[in-house]
């Protein structure tokens, strides 16, 4: 029998893709710009936003870094089109 090695973390990682998942919801990444408005038109500070970790695999997927502001935009039948935001924190 031939020994199977593990994959590595990259080949577990190019496999399993969260964005094609038909449950994930769109993920982006927010520009510097983007956010300046977000942060104004609410009146808030990054740090009142939700968090979300830089550990998550969909965070990975779209190469976002501690600090940055994600985007989520979900379409339900019953919602209809929802934004959400999230601050991308270190563990």
């Amino acid at each position: 029998m031939a020994d199977k090695a593990k994959p590595s973390e990259q080949e577990r990682a190019q496999a399993f893709s969260p964005s094609k998942h038909v449950l994930v919801p769109r993920h982006e990444i927010m520009t510097k710009e983007e956010v300046e408005e977000l942060l104004k038109r609410y009146r808030i500070k990054p740090q009142q936003l939700p968090y979300i970790l830089a550990s998550d695999p969909i965070v990975k997927e779209i190469g976002a870094k501690p600090g940055d502001v994600i985007r989520i935009i979900r379409q339900t039948e019953t919602a209809g089109r929802t934004v959400y935001y999230r601050l991308v924190v270190r563990e």
